[in-house]
C-alpha cells in the first residue's frame, strides 16, 4: 500500500498471466447482478480474458484483486471496455481509484478524450459517470444491449 496525502491508496498496475482467474472472479461477481435486470448476460463477463490481459488491456488494483479496468486506446480516443469491483469492496473508493488512472494514462498516451458506455438498465452508472465529468452523448441499441455512450474530454 502506498501512502499520498495521507490516505492510503494501492497503485493500479497492468494485469498478469496469472491474475487472470482474479479478472474472471471480479468481472463475473461485479456484473452478475445485472443479468437479471437486463435480461441478458452483461457483456464484460463473456469477454475473453486471458486475451485481453495478454494484449495489455487491463489493469487491476489490490492484492487479492479487487478491481480493474478494460481499456482499449484508439488514435483520438481511449475507450473503457469495462470496469469492474468486487462487490464487498463498492464504496471503498476503488472505482475512484481505477476511473482517475484512465484519466492519467489516456494523458501519457496523448490521448485528450475518453469514451465509455453502460447498459441503459445499470442507472446506477448514469448517477456516477457524470460526476467524473463524463457527458452522455449518445443511447443506441447494439443487438441485445441498450446502451448509453459518454465521453469525458480531458483539458
Amino acid at each position: 500500500m502506498n501512502e499520498t496525502n495521507g490516505r492510503h491508496t494501492e497503485r493500479v498496475r497492468p494485469a498478469r498471466t496469472g491474475d487472470v482467474p482474479a479478472v474472471k472472479a471480479v468481472t463475473d461477481a461485479a456484473y452478475h447482478p445485472y443479468i437479471a435486470r437486463i435480461g441478458v448476460v452483461p457483456q464484460p463477463m463473456e469477454a475473453d480474458h486471458a486475451a485481453d490481459v495478454a494484449a495489455g488491456r487491463v489493469f487491476v488494483t489490490g492484492e487479492p484483486v479487487v478491481g480493474l479496468v478494460v481499456i482499449e486506446a484508439f488514435a483520438d480516443h481511449l475507450f473503457v471496455d469495462s470496469i469492474a469491483v468486487r462487490p464487498d469492496a463498492h464504496g471503498t473508493g476503488v472505482g475512484r481509484r481505477l476511473l482517475r488512472f484512465v484519466d492519467v494514462h489516456a494523458r501519457a498516451l496523448g490521448l485528450d478524450e475518453i469514451r465509455l458506455y453502460t447498459n441503459a438498465m445499470m442507472w446506477e452508472n448514469q448517477e456516477i459517470y457524470p460526476r467524473y465529468g463524463y457527458e452522455v452523448v449518445a443511447r443506441r441499441v447494439d443487438g441485445p444491449y441498450d446502451r448509453i455512450h459518454y465521453r469525458k474530454r480531458l483539458s
